[in-house]
Protein backbone atom coordinates (compact mmCIF):
# COMPACT_ATOMS: atom_id res chain seq x y z
CA UNK A 1 0.00 0.00 0.00
CA UNK A 2 1.16 3.53 -0.67
CA UNK A 3 2.08 5.48 2.25
CA UNK A 4 -0.11 8.46 1.29
CA UNK A 5 -3.04 6.21 0.41
CA UNK A 6 -3.41 4.76 4.71
CA UNK A 7 -6.83 3.77 5.77
CA UNK A 8 -8.89 5.35 2.68
CA UNK A 9 -9.84 1.36 1.38
CA UNK A 10 -13.19 1.72 2.19
CA UNK A 11 -13.54 5.55 0.80
CA UNK A 12 -12.30 4.32 -2.26
CA UNK A 13 -14.22 1.20 -2.57
CA UNK A 14 -17.59 3.28 -2.05
CA UNK A 15 -16.53 5.78 -4.52
CA UNK A 16 -16.27 2.48 -7.05
CA UNK A 17 -19.28 1.24 -6.14
CA UNK A 18 -21.11 4.25 -7.22
CA UNK A 19 -19.36 4.55 -10.57
CA UNK A 20 -20.88 1.40 -11.38
CA UNK A 21 -24.09 2.59 -11.52
CA UNK A 22 -25.90 3.14 -14.80
CA UNK A 23 -26.26 7.30 -13.73
CA UNK A 24 -25.13 10.29 -13.64
CA UNK A 25 -23.51 11.35 -10.41
CA UNK A 26 -23.16 14.74 -8.51
CA UNK A 27 -20.65 13.59 -5.31
CA UNK A 28 -20.05 16.01 -2.85
CA UNK A 29 -16.75 15.36 -0.83
CA UNK A 30 -15.39 17.59 1.80
CA UNK A 31 -13.29 18.00 5.34
CA UNK A 32 -10.36 19.86 6.93
CA UNK A 33 -7.44 21.18 4.72
CA UNK A 34 -4.64 18.29 4.70
CA UNK A 35 -6.85 15.37 5.30
CA UNK A 36 -6.64 13.57 2.03
CA UNK A 37 -9.28 14.91 -0.16
CA UNK A 38 -7.25 16.16 -3.47
CA UNK A 39 -5.58 12.40 -2.84
CA UNK A 40 -8.34 10.50 -2.69
CA UNK A 41 -10.11 11.46 -5.84
CA UNK A 42 -7.05 11.43 -8.16
CA UNK A 43 -6.73 8.26 -6.68
CA UNK A 44 -10.08 7.34 -7.58
CA UNK A 45 -10.23 8.97 -11.08
CA UNK A 46 -6.39 7.32 -11.91
CA UNK A 47 -7.74 4.70 -14.11
CA UNK A 48 -11.02 6.42 -15.43
CA UNK A 49 -11.25 8.67 -18.19
CA UNK A 50 -11.15 12.36 -16.48
CA UNK A 51 -10.56 15.66 -15.70
CA UNK A 52 -9.16 17.57 -12.64
CA UNK A 53 -9.42 21.26 -12.08
CA UNK A 54 -7.81 22.83 -8.66
CA UNK A 55 -10.38 26.38 -8.03
CA UNK A 56 -8.93 29.71 -7.04
CA UNK A 57 -10.39 32.85 -5.32
CA UNK A 58 -10.07 35.16 -8.14
CA UNK A 59 -12.71 37.03 -10.80
CA UNK A 60 -15.46 33.90 -12.61
CA UNK A 61 -14.57 35.20 -16.13
CA UNK A 62 -10.86 34.08 -15.38
CA UNK A 63 -11.31 31.07 -13.90
CA UNK A 64 -13.67 30.18 -17.19
CA UNK A 65 -10.44 31.32 -19.01
CA UNK A 66 -8.16 29.14 -16.92
CA UNK A 67 -10.54 25.86 -16.95
CA UNK A 68 -11.02 26.23 -20.81
CA UNK A 69 -6.98 26.28 -21.30
CA UNK A 70 -6.31 23.72 -18.55
CA UNK A 71 -9.01 21.17 -20.48
CA UNK A 72 -7.45 21.67 -24.12
CA UNK A 73 -3.97 21.38 -22.78
CA UNK A 74 -4.81 18.17 -21.27
CA UNK A 75 -7.12 16.78 -23.64
CA UNK A 76 -5.10 18.29 -26.53
CA UNK A 77 -8.09 19.37 -27.67
CA UNK A 78 -9.28 22.96 -29.11
CA UNK A 79 -12.50 25.12 -27.29
CA UNK A 80 -13.46 27.94 -28.44
CA UNK A 81 -14.19 30.97 -26.56
CA UNK A 82 -17.34 30.56 -24.35
CA UNK A 83 -19.36 33.15 -21.88
CA UNK A 84 -20.37 31.32 -19.21
CA UNK A 85 -19.71 27.77 -17.57
CA UNK A 86 -22.54 26.32 -19.00
CA UNK A 87 -20.85 26.82 -22.38
CA UNK A 88 -18.05 25.61 -21.08
CA UNK A 89 -19.44 23.05 -19.80
CA UNK A 90 -21.66 22.22 -22.83
CA UNK A 91 -17.80 22.35 -25.16
CA UNK A 92 -16.38 20.14 -22.64
CA UNK A 93 -18.97 17.08 -22.54
CA UNK A 94 -18.77 17.44 -26.58
CA UNK A 95 -14.92 16.56 -26.70
CA UNK A 96 -14.84 13.80 -23.99
CA UNK A 97 -15.86 10.11 -25.08
CA UNK A 98 -19.14 9.29 -23.48
CA UNK A 99 -18.64 5.29 -23.38
CA UNK A 100 -17.03 5.19 -20.28
CA UNK A 101 -18.40 6.85 -17.44
CA UNK A 102 -16.35 10.34 -17.00
CA UNK A 103 -15.08 11.98 -13.72
CA UNK A 104 -15.29 15.63 -13.16
CA UNK A 105 -13.47 16.88 -10.43
CA UNK A 106 -13.70 20.30 -9.06
CA UNK A 107 -11.51 20.89 -6.01
CA UNK A 108 -11.89 23.49 -3.79
CA UNK A 109 -15.73 24.46 -4.69
CA UNK A 110 -16.20 26.82 -1.98
CA UNK A 111 -13.38 29.28 -3.72
CA UNK A 112 -16.17 30.01 -6.43
CA UNK A 113 -19.07 30.41 -4.14
CA UNK A 114 -16.81 32.72 -2.06
CA UNK A 115 -15.91 34.38 -4.78
CA UNK A 116 -19.44 35.10 -6.22
CA UNK A 117 -22.33 32.88 -4.80
CA UNK A 118 -24.64 33.12 -8.17
CA UNK A 119 -21.89 30.14 -8.92
CA UNK A 120 -24.44 27.77 -7.08
CA UNK A 121 -27.47 28.73 -9.00
CA UNK A 122 -25.13 28.39 -12.44
CA UNK A 123 -24.06 24.85 -11.16
CA UNK A 124 -27.76 23.61 -10.31
CA UNK A 125 -28.96 24.46 -13.86
CA UNK A 126 -25.62 22.85 -15.42
CA UNK A 127 -26.88 19.55 -13.44
CA UNK A 128 -30.40 20.11 -14.53
CA UNK A 129 -29.73 20.65 -17.89
CA UNK A 130 -26.79 19.59 -19.03
CA UNK A 131 -25.07 16.99 -16.80
CA UNK A 132 -27.70 15.15 -14.88
CA UNK A 133 -28.75 12.35 -18.44
CA UNK A 134 -25.37 12.17 -19.31
CA UNK A 135 -22.49 9.45 -18.47
CA UNK A 136 -20.83 11.51 -15.78
CA UNK A 137 -19.40 11.44 -11.99
CA UNK A 138 -19.10 14.97 -11.37
CA UNK A 139 -17.27 15.62 -7.81
CA UNK A 140 -17.62 18.86 -5.87
CA UNK A 141 -15.21 19.04 -2.65
CA UNK A 142 -14.09 21.68 -0.44
CA UNK A 143 -12.14 22.18 2.60
CA UNK A 144 -14.32 24.96 4.39
CA UNK A 145 -16.33 22.45 6.33
CA UNK A 146 -19.14 24.76 7.17
CA UNK A 147 -19.35 26.08 3.60
CA UNK A 148 -20.20 23.04 2.40
CA UNK A 149 -22.14 21.66 5.21
CA UNK A 150 -24.57 25.45 5.03
CA UNK A 151 -24.02 26.32 0.82
CA UNK A 152 -23.42 22.94 -0.67
CA UNK A 153 -25.61 20.58 1.65
CA UNK A 154 -28.07 22.17 3.47
CA UNK A 155 -31.66 22.13 2.26
CA UNK A 156 -31.41 25.98 1.44
CA UNK A 157 -29.13 25.58 -1.48
CA UNK A 158 -29.57 25.23 -4.94
CA UNK A 159 -27.96 22.35 -5.11
CA UNK A 160 -30.19 20.47 -2.59
CA UNK A 161 -31.37 17.22 -3.85
CA UNK A 162 -29.32 17.19 -6.87
CA UNK A 163 -26.27 14.82 -5.14
CA UNK A 164 -26.27 11.29 -4.95
CA UNK A 165 -23.64 11.06 -2.53
CA UNK A 166 -21.92 12.44 -0.12
CA UNK A 167 -18.71 11.79 2.30
CA UNK A 168 -16.84 13.66 5.17
CA UNK A 169 -13.50 12.95 4.96
CA UNK A 170 -12.28 12.94 8.42
CA UNK A 171 -8.54 12.29 10.04
CA UNK A 172 -7.40 8.33 9.93
CA UNK A 173 -7.73 6.56 13.27
CA UNK A 174 -4.49 6.47 15.66
CA UNK A 175 -4.23 2.79 15.09
CA UNK A 176 -3.51 3.28 11.47
CA UNK A 177 -0.71 5.54 11.96
CA UNK A 178 1.81 2.38 12.37
CA UNK A 179 1.18 2.12 8.79
CA UNK A 180 3.19 5.49 8.12
CA UNK A 181 5.87 4.50 10.68
CA UNK A 182 5.95 0.73 11.12
CA UNK A 183 8.84 0.84 12.88
CA UNK A 184 8.02 2.81 15.83
CA UNK A 185 6.60 1.51 18.79
CA UNK A 186 3.30 1.59 20.40
CA UNK A 187 3.94 4.42 22.99
CA UNK A 188 5.90 6.79 19.71
CA UNK A 189 2.99 5.92 17.74
CA UNK A 190 0.72 7.81 20.22
CA UNK A 191 3.48 10.14 21.18
CA UNK A 192 3.31 11.23 17.29
CA UNK A 193 -0.57 11.10 17.30
CA UNK A 194 -0.62 13.49 20.04
CA UNK A 195 1.61 16.18 17.57
CA UNK A 196 0.14 15.05 14.32
CA UNK A 197 -3.29 13.77 15.06
CA UNK A 198 -4.06 11.88 12.15
CA UNK A 199 -3.88 13.82 8.81
CA UNK A 200 -1.73 12.22 6.36
CA UNK A 201 -0.33 14.90 4.97
CA UNK A 202 1.55 16.03 8.23
CA UNK A 203 2.26 12.01 9.08
CA UNK A 204 4.04 11.92 5.56
CA UNK A 205 6.63 14.72 6.87
CA UNK A 206 7.91 12.22 9.69
CA UNK A 207 10.70 10.03 8.64
CA UNK A 208 10.43 6.22 9.37
CA UNK A 209 13.91 5.75 10.57
CA UNK A 210 14.32 8.42 12.84
CA UNK A 211 12.78 8.39 16.31
CA UNK A 212 10.16 10.97 17.70
CA UNK A 213 12.14 13.67 18.99
CA UNK A 214 14.62 13.53 16.42
CA UNK A 215 10.95 13.85 13.55
CA UNK A 216 9.78 16.76 15.95
CA UNK A 217 13.50 18.74 15.92
CA UNK A 218 13.81 18.06 12.20
CA UNK A 219 10.27 19.23 11.23
CA UNK A 220 8.33 21.53 13.91
CA UNK A 221 12.00 23.26 14.91
CA UNK A 222 12.96 23.53 11.15
CA UNK A 223 12.21 26.69 9.65
CA UNK A 224 11.94 25.24 6.17
CA UNK A 225 9.58 22.65 7.20
CA UNK A 226 5.98 23.21 6.67
CA UNK A 227 5.00 21.73 10.03
CA UNK A 228 7.00 24.66 11.35
CA UNK A 229 4.31 27.10 10.56
CA UNK A 230 1.58 25.77 8.83
CA UNK A 231 -1.04 26.51 11.16
CA UNK A 232 -0.07 29.84 11.53
CA UNK A 233 -0.63 29.76 7.61
CA UNK A 234 -3.79 28.18 7.82
CA UNK A 235 -5.70 30.59 10.11
CA UNK A 236 -4.03 33.60 8.09
CA UNK A 237 -5.60 32.21 5.01
CA UNK A 238 -8.91 31.60 6.85
CA UNK A 239 -9.35 34.31 9.05
CA UNK A 240 -8.53 37.91 9.61
CA UNK A 241 -7.46 38.10 13.03
CA UNK A 242 -5.41 35.40 13.43
CA UNK A 243 -3.83 36.15 16.70
CA UNK A 244 -6.85 36.82 18.86
CA UNK A 245 -7.70 32.82 17.90
CA UNK A 246 -4.24 32.00 18.70
CA UNK A 247 -4.19 33.55 22.04
CA UNK A 248 -8.29 32.13 22.64
CA UNK A 249 -6.60 28.09 21.94
CA UNK A 250 -3.45 29.18 23.88
CA UNK A 251 -5.51 29.89 26.79
CA UNK A 252 -7.73 26.31 26.47
CA UNK A 253 -4.75 24.61 26.53
CA UNK A 254 -3.44 26.45 29.69
CA UNK A 255 -7.07 24.83 30.82
CA UNK A 256 -9.58 27.45 30.49
CA UNK A 257 -12.69 25.32 29.21
CA UNK A 258 -15.99 27.50 30.00
CA UNK A 259 -16.62 31.05 28.33
CA UNK A 260 -15.81 33.28 31.38
CA UNK A 261 -12.45 31.37 31.60
CA UNK A 262 -11.39 31.50 27.80
CA UNK A 263 -12.73 35.20 27.91
CA UNK A 264 -10.67 36.04 31.11
CA UNK A 265 -7.60 34.30 29.86
CA UNK A 266 -7.50 35.21 26.22
CA UNK A 267 -8.44 38.92 27.63
CA UNK A 268 -11.27 38.56 24.51
CA UNK A 269 -14.27 40.31 26.16
CA UNK A 270 -17.22 38.48 27.06
CA UNK A 271 -19.48 39.70 24.87
CA UNK A 272 -16.91 38.93 21.80
CA UNK A 273 -15.42 35.74 22.45
CA UNK A 274 -18.41 33.45 21.73
CA UNK A 275 -18.05 34.41 18.21
CA UNK A 276 -14.44 34.03 17.88
CA UNK A 277 -15.16 30.53 19.26
CA UNK A 278 -18.03 29.68 16.67
CA UNK A 279 -15.65 30.05 14.27
CA UNK A 280 -13.03 27.81 15.62
CA UNK A 281 -16.10 25.16 16.11
CA UNK A 282 -16.58 25.75 12.43
CA UNK A 283 -12.91 25.01 11.30
CA UNK A 284 -13.50 22.20 13.66
CA UNK A 285 -9.71 22.71 15.74
CA UNK A 286 -12.22 23.13 19.15
CA UNK A 287 -15.86 21.68 19.95
CA UNK A 288 -18.31 22.16 22.54
CA UNK A 289 -18.23 18.94 25.21
CA UNK A 290 -21.39 18.15 27.02
CA UNK A 291 -21.12 15.20 29.82
CA UNK A 292 -21.77 12.10 28.68
CA UNK A 293 -25.03 11.59 30.40
CA UNK A 294 -26.25 15.24 29.96
CA UNK A 295 -28.49 16.91 27.20
CA UNK A 296 -26.57 18.88 24.53
CA UNK A 297 -29.86 20.87 24.87
CA UNK A 298 -28.63 22.31 28.31
CA UNK A 299 -25.68 25.25 29.17
CA UNK A 300 -23.32 22.60 30.74
CA UNK A 301 -20.61 22.18 28.60
CA UNK A 302 -17.03 22.80 28.23
CA UNK A 303 -14.56 24.03 25.71
CA UNK A 304 -12.33 20.92 24.05
CA UNK A 305 -9.32 21.28 21.64
CA UNK A 306 -9.76 18.56 19.33
CA UNK A 307 -6.78 19.24 16.78
CA UNK A 308 -3.87 18.02 17.85
CA UNK A 309 -1.64 19.54 15.44
CA UNK A 310 -2.99 23.04 17.16
CA UNK A 311 -2.45 21.87 20.32
CA UNK A 312 1.10 20.74 19.54
CA UNK A 313 2.31 23.54 17.87
CA UNK A 314 0.68 26.59 20.21
CA UNK A 315 1.97 24.61 23.29
CA UNK A 316 5.77 23.85 21.92
CA UNK A 317 6.41 26.09 19.02
CA UNK A 318 4.05 29.54 18.77
CA UNK A 319 5.91 30.60 22.27
CA UNK A 320 9.00 30.18 21.08
CA UNK A 321 9.28 31.08 17.94
CA UNK A 322 12.27 33.28 18.50
CA UNK A 323 13.73 30.72 20.63
CA UNK A 324 13.98 28.24 18.03
CA UNK A 325 15.78 30.93 15.69
CA UNK A 326 18.63 30.96 18.45
CA UNK A 327 18.81 27.68 19.84
CA UNK A 328 16.04 24.56 18.65
CA UNK A 329 17.70 22.28 20.93
CA UNK A 330 17.33 24.28 23.87
CA UNK A 331 13.29 24.53 22.74
CA UNK A 332 13.59 20.69 22.34
CA UNK A 333 14.76 19.83 25.52
CA UNK A 334 11.75 22.26 26.47
CA UNK A 335 9.40 19.72 24.84
CA UNK A 336 10.91 16.54 26.43
CA UNK A 337 10.55 17.70 29.61
CA UNK A 338 7.06 18.85 29.25
CA UNK A 339 5.42 16.04 26.75
CA UNK A 340 3.98 13.33 29.23
CA UNK A 341 2.24 16.09 31.03
CA UNK A 342 1.01 17.37 27.82
CA UNK A 343 0.19 13.81 26.59
CA UNK A 344 -2.90 12.99 29.65
CA UNK A 345 -5.79 14.50 27.68
CA UNK A 346 -4.24 13.01 24.42
CA UNK A 347 -3.98 9.63 25.57
CA UNK A 348 -7.79 10.19 27.19
CA UNK A 349 -8.56 10.14 22.98
CA UNK A 350 -6.48 7.17 22.12
CA UNK A 351 -8.40 5.16 24.99
CA UNK A 352 -11.90 6.63 23.85
CA UNK A 353 -10.58 5.40 20.47
CA UNK A 354 -9.77 1.83 21.86
CA UNK A 355 -13.73 1.44 23.30
CA UNK A 356 -14.80 3.22 20.15
CA UNK A 357 -13.43 -0.08 18.52
CA UNK A 358 -13.60 -2.80 21.00
CA UNK A 359 -16.86 -2.57 22.94
CA UNK A 360 -21.11 -1.94 22.02
CA UNK A 361 -22.47 1.62 22.89
CA UNK A 362 -24.88 4.18 22.73
CA UNK A 363 -23.43 7.23 24.09
CA UNK A 364 -19.76 7.46 24.48
CA UNK A 365 -17.78 10.63 26.25
CA UNK A 366 -16.48 11.80 29.52
CA UNK A 367 -18.78 12.71 32.74
CA UNK A 368 -18.44 15.67 34.97
CA UNK A 369 -19.78 17.07 38.17
CA UNK A 370 -18.59 20.22 40.26
CA UNK A 371 -14.58 18.72 40.90
CA UNK A 372 -15.55 15.21 39.77
CA UNK A 373 -14.28 13.87 36.40
CA UNK A 374 -14.05 10.58 34.53
CA UNK A 375 -12.03 10.01 31.51
CA UNK A 376 -14.35 7.91 30.10
CA UNK A 377 -18.06 6.45 30.94
CA UNK A 378 -19.99 4.60 28.10
CA UNK A 379 -23.42 3.87 28.04
CA UNK A 380 -25.76 0.94 26.63
CA UNK A 381 -28.72 -0.28 27.37
CA UNK A 382 -28.53 -1.20 30.99
CA UNK A 383 -25.03 -1.30 31.09
CA UNK A 384 -22.42 1.20 32.26
CA UNK A 385 -18.47 1.05 31.59
CA UNK A 386 -16.41 3.44 33.45
CA UNK A 387 -12.90 4.48 32.67
CA UNK A 388 -9.19 6.22 33.45
CA UNK A 389 -6.62 6.36 31.53
CA UNK A 390 -2.81 7.38 33.39
CA UNK A 391 -0.14 8.69 30.93
CA UNK A 392 2.25 8.19 33.88
CA UNK A 393 5.77 6.83 34.07
CA UNK A 394 4.51 4.56 37.41
CA UNK A 395 2.42 1.63 38.08
CA UNK A 396 -1.30 2.22 38.36
CA UNK A 397 -2.19 0.84 41.64
CA UNK A 398 -5.65 -0.11 43.92
CA UNK A 399 -5.92 3.62 44.55
CA UNK A 400 -6.65 4.64 41.41
CA UNK A 401 -9.55 2.04 40.87
CA UNK A 402 -10.83 2.86 44.63
CA UNK A 403 -11.41 6.48 43.13
CA UNK A 404 -13.12 5.77 40.11
CA UNK A 405 -15.37 3.55 41.99
CA UNK A 406 -16.12 6.37 44.16
CA UNK A 407 -17.01 9.38 41.99
CA UNK A 408 -18.34 6.78 39.74
CA UNK A 409 -21.15 6.88 42.61
CA UNK A 410 -22.00 9.63 41.15
CA UNK A 411 -23.02 9.70 38.38
CA UNK A 412 -26.99 9.17 38.07
CA UNK A 413 -27.87 7.30 35.08
CA UNK A 414 -30.32 4.16 35.69
CA UNK A 415 -28.46 3.46 39.23
CA UNK A 416 -31.20 1.10 40.49
CA UNK A 417 -30.68 -1.24 37.35
CA UNK A 418 -27.19 -1.28 35.91
CA UNK A 419 -24.30 -3.31 35.28
CA UNK A 420 -21.18 -1.60 35.55
CA UNK A 421 -17.75 -2.68 34.27
CA UNK A 422 -14.52 -0.82 34.92
CA UNK A 423 -11.52 -0.22 32.96
CA UNK A 424 -8.08 0.99 33.67
CA UNK A 425 -5.54 2.26 31.14
CA UNK A 426 -1.84 2.27 31.49
CA UNK A 427 1.25 3.73 29.87
CA UNK A 428 2.89 1.87 32.74
CA UNK A 429 1.51 -1.43 33.25
CA UNK A 430 -0.32 -2.00 36.57
CA UNK A 431 0.66 -3.26 40.16
CA UNK A 432 0.60 -6.88 41.21
CA UNK A 433 -1.97 -6.13 43.78
CA UNK A 434 -4.39 -4.65 41.03
CA UNK A 435 -4.15 -7.52 38.16
CA UNK A 436 -5.27 -9.75 40.96
CA UNK A 437 -8.42 -8.01 40.87
CA UNK A 438 -11.54 -9.60 39.66
CA UNK A 439 -14.19 -7.90 37.50
CA UNK A 440 -11.60 -5.18 36.14
CA UNK A 441 -10.12 -4.80 32.81
CA UNK A 442 -6.83 -4.16 32.58
CA UNK A 443 -5.49 -2.28 29.18
CA UNK A 444 -1.61 -1.55 28.65
CA UNK A 445 -0.12 0.50 25.68
CA UNK A 446 1.05 -2.94 23.85
CA UNK A 447 -2.91 -3.86 23.83
CA UNK A 448 -4.30 -0.56 22.99
CA UNK A 449 -3.19 0.14 19.46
Amino acid sequence: MLLNFVDRENELSGLNDLYQKERADLFVLYGRRRIGKTTLCKKFAEDKPHFYFLARVQDHALELERMKEVFSERFDTFIPDVKDIEGLFKEMLDKIDDKKKFVFIIDEFPYWIEEDRSILSEMQYIWDEILKDENIFLILTGSSVGMMESDVLDHKSPLYGRRTGQLKLTEIPVHKISEFLPKYSNEELIKTYGALGGVPFYLKEFDPEKDFFENIRDTFLNKLNILHEEAEILLREELRKPNIYFNIIKAMIDGATTLSEISSQSRVSITNVNKYLKVLERLEIIMREYPVTGSSKKKKFLYRITDNYFRFWLSFVYPYQGRIEENPDSVLMNIKSNYDRYMGPVFEEVCMDYIARHYQYQELGRWWYGDKEIDIVALDRNTIIFGECKWSKNKIGVSVLEDLKEKSKDVRWKNNSRKEKYILFSRSGFTKELIQHEHIELIDIMDIL
